[in-house]
């Protein structure tokens, strides 16, 4: 039940944070992990001060447009990079077409060309672990999804931009929050993950996970107070066969406190395609103890997947609660879809533009 109080909220003291260093399905089940632990006033600072519900609802808003314009500036400046680097390659391909061999090499520019526009979709969703893949360059993708659960339901939601080859920004929210009968608007985290190595040979793709939370849940428990994480991810595939596996550490920060808990996260995952466009997921996850109020947990998860097309990947199935603070059976509904390659695009009007 929430307990209003001079400039503090009744929080979780738990606080397990909700980080992108999962998934988008994960950035809601941390939560509601968090939210299962002792309940406590805190006080915080002017920043988070809101002294009645509706103040509540626009401290959160507030922080949420600036996490949102955060993440437009970081788009702008990766777009600004990307043009200057398309400009460079438009004039090396210029000075390529007044060399002799410019008629030679026009066949294998077409092809190139060709195949940098197709986009494939490179789903987070459903697991608890991160793929070590990052999404293509310029491409911008969005995962939503639904969970259930007695006494639980969320929408959460993922935004991945390619921002060069090996580097991906990431920004996560879970717009709806029900918990125990208590609903409203969940918390958000953004970060960045980095491809060290490229899967080659024997050794698997590796990545580089940071992420940073924060609290702008309104009405149902939230997190409670900023937090960062980070992860090593790897990736590697044997044939039809695909494995991950994910190890991190959070830093969760202590409403009306100082310092932080600290948390481990482990996940293991297997998954591979089936008849007719279907493709199956199993994997096995857990958190060690956070505090006295926040116990380890694991999960069992089992999905299945459906790829529509290269850009659109449905997916649906449950995960068990083997210990911990989390419902017994959890449901889930989701989809991953590559929107655009705003790289691609940005430079075919400016060449509509130029033959004008």
């Amino acid at each position: 039940m929430r307990r209003a109080c001079r400039q503090s909220v009744h929080r979780p003291a738990s606080n397990s944070q909700v980080m992108l260093s999962e998934g988008p399905a994960t950035f809601s089940r941390i939560t509601q992990r968090a939210a299962r632990g002792a309940a406590g006033c805190r006080r915080r600072t002017k920043w988070l001060e809101c002294d009645t519900q509706g103040m509540m609802r626009v401290c959160a808003i507030e922080k949420l447009l600036r996490l949102g314009v955060s993440f437009l500036l970081l788009l702008s400046v990766a777009h600004f990079a990307a043009a200057q680097e398309n400009s460079s390659v438009e004039s090396r391909d210029d000075e390529k077409k007044k060399s002799p061999r410019a008629s030679a090499d026009t066949s294998g520019d077409k092809d190139q060309h060709q195949s940098a526009k197709e986009i494939t979709a490179v789903p987070n969703r459903p697991t608890f672990s991160t793929t070590a893949e990052t999404v293509q360059r310029g491409v911008l993708e969005v995962e939503y999804g639904l969970e259930a659960a007695v006494g639980h339901q969320n929408i959460n939601g993922l935004i991945k931009f390619g921002v060069f080859k090996n580097l991906e920004l990431r920004f996560a929210n879970n717009p709806f929050v029900r918990d125990s009968g208590i609903a409203g608007f969940g918390d958000s985290g953004a970060g960045f993950k980095y491809r060290v190595i490229s899967q080659e040979g024997a050794l698997p793709t590796l990545s580089v996970l940071y992420t940073a939370s924060f609290s702008t849940s309104t009405g149902a428990p939230g997190i409670g107070a900023p937090g960062h994480g980070v992860d090593v991810l790897l990736s590697k595939d044997f044939g039809r066969h695909h494995f991950d596996f994910n190890e991190g550490v959070r830093f969760l920060g202590r409403p009306g406190a100082d310092g932080y808990d600290r948390t481990y996260f482990t996940a293991f995952d297997y998954a591979r395609p089936l008849p007719r466009k279907w493709g199956m997921t199993v994997e096995i996850a857990g958190f060690s103890r956070a505090n006295a109020s926040t116990p380890a947990s694991m999960a069992v998860l089992l999905a299945a997947t459906y790829n529509a097309s290269s850009r659109l990947v449905l997916d649906a199935g449950e995960y068990t609660a083997v210990y911990g603070n989390l419902p017994r059976v959890t449901f889930f509904v989701g989809v991953t879809y590559s929107i655009a390659d705003l790289y691609h695009h940005g430079r075919a009007v400016r060449d509509a533009y130029r033959t004008r």
